[in-house]
């Protein structure tokens, strides 16, 4: 939601349910800091993602970065000489539980594997730090509550890394939904197509860990596993792997679908779909990787419905792109991606399509991290407050829940849990001793 636009009541139900006070703009208390004090930033996690948001951090006037942190000794290593590189001296630390008792710490950056996403969010907020936090917000939906729970009790500015929300061309689509342009919506579509190899990402035996990684510790609330170079997936040739299995990620239905479904929710004031319902599975790539290449997913919302389309064995693209989020009206079809956004009318009177893809319209990452640091100074909800990554997190984890056990689900946004009573075990978190998530 953006800093205008008032609480609805099923936001305000979800509040309810996390156990939270309700929602207004100025709800965040606490430190203020003036235009020309600096916010100190610790990272936790820098491998691609990390080592990223340093470097948009460290191009925000306004924030100091003063500490970083990862369990691979290599990627700590890396981390502190870019910081070096651009004119911050940072201390390096393994166990982040040290950068979040650190009180000179203002905030933090968690860039970590998504099985960490919740807890260390959790543990910043009652250490009270603001935070920034990379999509999806969680693994469990039972995790994304409680992290709203935390922000709210802590009073803390707890920005998601769904930073599409801070491109103007995002912006704009949203503009166009909302002014009645593309006349009714019954109907929106997110998907990515790509090419995968056959062997995929390969079936590598479970070894020893690398001398300079502490496998347990990145482990943490998961499961005990052996190591597997695919399950912790550090490649500088590829993405990394993780995503892939269920242990620590879910595919790519919240690893691209939450971006995709987060501006359908963005455009429509963070409305909740009422039903999911989703297929898929490995039909052609062969490798040790847990999640399906291939996957479409519906979900059916008061006054549309909208489907997720993951296809990567095939990399012939839709509307000419190959991902991006469409929505679907009466009078005109808009679609929307990072390179731009194209109008597209309907019906025989139709005008020529619409095409905007101008190149200063493209930042994200840079405005978004602006955004956080405006908030945590004037105490305001940033563009990507945590609920709302939550609010579209959920739907994505659904999914993964139906395709997985094949249950058609039916979503209780008042009691923010499903109907299907057997379905219920699979939204609560299932932490290995001795991590607990703890508001």
């Amino acid at each position: 939601m953006d800093q205008t636009t008032p609480a609805t009541p099923a936001r305000r139900d979800f509040l309810k349910a996390a156990g939270a006070a309700a929602f207004t703009t100025n709800l965040f208390t606490g430190r203020i800091k003036g235009a020309n004090d600096k916010v100190t930033l610790g990272f936790i996690g820098m491998g691609a993602m990390g080592i990223g948001n340093l470097g948009y951090a460290m191009k925000t006037p306004g924030f100091q970065p003063v500490a970083v942190c990862d369990v691979y000794r290599p990627y700590l290593e890396r981390a502190q000489a870019q910081a070096q590189k651009g004119g911050f001296d940072v201390k390096a630390v393994k166990d982040f539980r040290e950068i979040i008792a650190d009180r000179s710490i203002d905030a933090v950056c968690i860039s970590t594997p998504d099985h960490w996403h919740a807890y260390m969010t959790v543990e910043a907020c009652k250490a009270g730090k603001d935070v920034y936090v990379e999509k999806p917000a969680c693994v469990y939906v039972e995790e994304g509550l409680k992290m709203v729970e935390a922000a709210r009790k802590y009073q803390r500015i707890v920005q998601a890394g769904t930073m599409q929300r801070s491109g103007a061309f995002f912006k704009k689509a949203k503009e166009i939904v909302q002014s009645g342009e593309l006349g009714d919506i019954t109907f929106c579509h997110t998907w990515q197509a790509g090419l995968a190899r056959k062997e995929g990402e390969g079936k590598p035996p479970d070894s020893v860990p690398p001398p300079d990684l502490d496998w347990d510790l990145w482990l943490g609330p998961a499961p005990k596993r052996p190591f597997n170079e695919n399950r912790w997936g550090v490649s500088p040739k590829r993405w990394s792997t993780f995503r892939y299995f269920w242990d620590y990620a879910g595919g790519a239905m919240t690893d691209w679908g939450v971006h995709l479904l987060d501006i359908v929710h963005y455009a429509f004031n963070e409305v909740m779909p009422r039903k999911i319902v989703a297929l898929g599975d490995k039909f052609y790539v062969d490798d040790n990787v847990e999640t399906p290449d291939s996957m479409l997913a519906t979900f059916q919302y008061p006054k549309f419905l909208a489907s997720y389309e993951s296809r990567t064995c095939n990399p012939t693209p839709m509307f000419n792109r190959g991902y991006g989020t469409s929505f679907h009206g009466t009078k005109a079809t808009l679609v929307v991606n990072r390179d731009g956004y194209w109008i597209m009318p309907v019906g025989k009177d139709a005008g020529p399509v619409v095409e905007v893809t101008d190149k200063e319209m493209r930042p994200m990452n840079e405005p978004h991290w602006r955004n956080w640091l405006d908030c945590i100074r004037t105490r305001q909800a940033p563009i990507a407050e945590i609920e709302t990554c939550v609010r579209s997190t959920i739907p994505c984890l659904l999914a993964n829940i139906s395709m997985r056990f094949g249950i058609a689900l039916t979503w209780d946004d008042q009691a923010k849990t499903v109907v299907q009573r057997e379905a219920r075990q699979y939204l609560k978190a299932r932490y290995r001793k001795p991590w607990k998530l703890e508001v």
